[in-house]
């Protein structure tokens, strides 16, 4: 099986705790919280309809239910919020060597402006 998409053993270690269906929590004990997690990081990182799942992670439907659950819950909110409080944003930065701009993003005076035909396609 690959990992390619799925989570790495020290991230799962700091969202595991942060979801529903925990040994010794009220309601059902989830069946297998880590695989569900890898179900829709898969999904979502190989840019995949839910229908594409591939079968070791079990029916797309009950995947794709328990995903819009977890979403209307609020699950997945808490789950970002805690990682956004521990991001390391490193890998953000941008060296502006890198980064180029358009002679008219830096107010070059001239030339002719033609509008964006994007606002009138709807």
């Amino acid at each position: 099986m690959t990992r390619r998409y799925a989570l790495r053993d020290d991230q799962w270690e700091r969202i595991k705790d942060l979801l529903p269906g925990r040994a010794g929590q009220p309601g059902a004990q989830a069946r297998d919280n880590r695989l569900f997690v890898d179900a829709v990081l898969y999904r979502y990182r190989a840019g995949i309809p839910w229908r594409d799942l591939p079968a070791r992670f079990g029916d797309f439907r009950v995947v794709h239910l328990r995903h819009s659950r977890w979403s209307q819950s609020g699950v997945w909110q808490r789950v970002f919020e805690a990682l956004a409080q521990e991001a390391d944003n490193e890998y953000a930065m941008i060296d502006s060597t890198i980064v180029r701009a358009h002679q008219h993003s830096a107010g070059a005076k001239g030339g002719r402006h033609k509008r964006s035909d994007a606002a009138a396609v709807d």
